[in-house]
Formats: structure tokens, C-alpha cells, sequence
């Protein structure tokens, strides 16, 4: 059934520009599929999906699998697309993103597996980030900064 559910959450989201868990409840019910927004919440990690900026200025569920097989340039287009400021302070790095992207964004952070990270954790629009050190915090700060879009 989880499988069933989770190829039918990819299929949706790769035809139509889903906004929210709601929206994917909907289409899952149209489709014969029964799910909580709990058990969605779950897929949503299961599958790694992740809120992208579409062209139309919506934010919509995209496979973080389908943007690229190295998760370096997903990440890469994700924080560009949703970061607003990136700072640190000792050994913590401390990024603000667009409202409901910093999930997102740590996530895919996550999977880059940067050895100077011990660490990070989100909120809505604030990520935290624990670094093994203040400079590994401070290099770790200039290298983010530059995917930032002005």
C-alpha cells in the first residue's frame, strides 16, 4: 500500500504543480488512495520531496531525486532559490530563508554531508547550523553566501 501510495505522490506531483499536502490528500482520494495529512507529511520525507519556485512565481513538491543525480547542484539551486541571508556567530551558522523553505533547504543541505557540519537543525525560515569550529562556521558562511541570488 506505502509503495502504491508513494509511486501514485510522484506521479501527481511530476503532472501537476502541487502546492500543498491538502492538494496531494485531494488527488490521492480521487485516485482510490486513503491517507492522513500525517501519513503525506510522512511520504513527503520518505520521498524526499522538496518545495521548489516554479516559473509561474508558486511554489510546488518536486522529487529532490528528479532535479539531479548530484545533490550538490540541487542544493545549490534550492538555497539559491530560498535563502536570504546567511550569517555566523562562533561556531554556528545561521541562514534565513523565505517563509516555509528552511525545511526544505536543511534538508537538502543534509545530503551534501559536509565534514565541518556536526549538525543543523529548522525552523520555518531559520536554519541553524553547528559547525565543528568557528573557522570551519566563518568558511562554511563565505562559501554559502555566494549562492545567494541579489
Amino acid at each position: 500500500m506505502k509503495s502504491g501510495r508513494h509511486a501514485k505522490i510522484l506521479e501527481i506531483i511530476s503532472e501537476y504543480p502541487v502546492e500543498t499536502q491538502d492538494e496531494i490528500i485531494l488527488r490521492l482520494k480521487e485516485a482510490g488512495y486513503k491517507a492522513t495529512q500525517a501519513t503525506i507529511s510522512r511520504d513527503i520525507k520518505d520521498l524526499r520531496l522538496v518545495k521548489t519556485l516554479g516559473s509561474d512565481g508558486k511554489y510546488r513538491y518536486i522529487s529532490d531525486m528528479s532535479r539531479t543525480a548530484d545533490p550538490r547542484n540541487g542544493f545549490e539551486q534550492l538555497f539559491s532559490g530560498s535563502v536570504v541571508s546567511v550569517d555566523c556567530a562562533q561556531n554556528i551558522v545561521v541562514i534565513k530563508t523565505f517563509s516555509g523553505m528552511a525545511n526544505a533547504v536543511c534538508a537538502s543541505m543534509d545530503s551534501t554531508e559536509n565534514a565541518a557540519v556536526v549538525g543543523t537543525i529548522a525552523g520555518d525560515d531559520t536554519i541553524f547550523v553547528a559547525c565543528r569550529s568557528a573557522e570551519s562556521a566563518a568558511e562554511l558562511n563565505e562559501s554559502l553566501k555566494q549562492y545567494i541570488i541579489k
